[in-house]
């Protein structure tokens, strides 16, 4: 299949990053934004800074020049507000292809941490999938699709048009990874992970399946093709945790919760300049031919890798502990000082007083459930 059969999903090829920067300059609201958010802004006119933005960025004409570009700017947000570490990169070919199934906590800095860190390995980035939801933003939209985001569709009402998205979806997937070379980032579930719990949806399998289907593979021999890699992220302080408490909160207690306009543009930029504290993401082996032969079999076995070797923060083991009322485990004090736990009670105590009663089990949950999944992955 051809890029243009994706025309309605795909990230912006070479050919558009100029005009559609030359729509962005031009954009009084995007002027705007960057005046309010970028230091380099702080104190200019957008006329101003639209002129700054042109001669940086104006003559630029392929996304990969576009990344090298940004990178550094990047680099500085990601340093001034976490301190990311990573295990397993070495295990990734620099030519290689890979679809990089993650755990979702973070609308951006999910995917932007994995591309960031690949890019520092000297691998390539990868295009990553975002739900449309998020184009509901159109300047956000513009600038993800800039940066290789691809789109997911969703509130899909028509289970025939549903069908239809899915193969297509799923299409666009192999197509990146199998014939252009290009890695894809993927969350493992539809939504962030509100509650901590990390769950692959054997759907989003299934739907990778899908177009392969057609063609006589079998389900092992498709995906492993797409040579899945489990990566698990891990931040020691959630800069969202306060608005995820509060929406499971309203779900628990009126059985549905309605998104304020502007609420993920909020929890977006919220997300980008909070501070995280550390973050360490683990990056799995490569899945190979031995596979699963289900797509539930499969979303266990990731699962499983994702949770045995997610990165326990002090906050995750004093939540848990608070939350159980059991005693934290030599294996799981192994690489912790008694100092810091005492630090991971007294900002955790600061981060329950923000929320209401109601909100607060919700809260400890977040950071308490991983460890329970990391003990039944580990057989402990």
């Amino acid at each position: 299949m051809s890029m243009h059969s994706f025309d309605d999903i795909r990230p912006y090829n070479d050919d558009e990053v100029g005009p559609v920067i030359g729509r962005l300059l031009g954009d009084e609201s995007f002027l705007q934004l960057i005046t309010q958010f970028s230091a380099t802004g702080a104190g200019m006119t957008t006329a101003q800074v639209s002129q700054w933005l042109s001669s940086e960025f104006g003559t630029l004409s392929t996304v990969r020049a576009l990344q090298e570009k940004i990178y550094p700017l990047v680099d500085n947000l990601v340093q001034r507000t976490a301190q990311v570490t990573a295990t397993g990169l070495d295990t990734l070919a620099p030519s290689g292809s890979y679809l990089f199934i993650c755990n979702h906590r973070d609308i951006v800095f999910d995917p932007m941490s994995v591309n960031y860190l690949l890019h520092r390995q000297g691998l390539d980035t990868t295009r990553i999938a975002i739900g449309d939801n998020l184009l509901q933003n159109r300047l956000f939209g513009e600038l993800m699709r800039l940066n290789k985001s691809f789109v997911v569709k969703r509130n899909i009402s028509s289970p025939r048009e549903m069908r239809d998205v899915f193969l297509n979806l799923s299409a666009f997937i192999h197509h990146s990874v199998r014939e252009e070379g290009q890695s894809v980032w993927l969350a493992q579930r539809e939504g962030r992970a509100k509650d901590g719990r990390d769950e692959t949806d054997p759907a989003i399998i299934k739907m990778l399946y899908m177009s392969r289907k057609r063609n006589g593979e079998s389900f092992a021999e498709a995906l492993a093709g797409l040579k899945i890699v489990p990566v698990s992220i891990a931040y020691e302080y959630d800069p969202c945790d306060q608005d995820k408490a509060r929406e499971l909160a309203i779900r628990a207690d009126t059985g549905s919760y309605q998104k304020q306009p502007g609420d993920d543009t909020q929890q977006i930029i919220r997300g980008l300049t909070g501070s995280k504290g550390r973050v360490h993401l683990y990056f799995g082996k490569p899945l190979g031919n031995d596979l699963p032969d289900t797509p539930k079999a499969l979303a266990e076995a990731i699962d499983r890798e994702m949770h045995a070797h997610y990165h326990l923060f002090p906050s995750n083991l004093v939540a848990w502990a608070r939350q159980t009322g059991k005693s934290l485990t030599p294996e799981m004090l192994a690489d912790h000082t008694q100092e810091e736990l005492t630090q991971a009670e007294q900002v955790l105590d600061q981060r329950l007083a923000q929320c209401t009663a109601a909100q607060q089990p919700f809260l400890l949950a977040s950071y308490a459930n991983p460890v329970d999944n990391w003990l039944k992955a580990r057989g402990l």
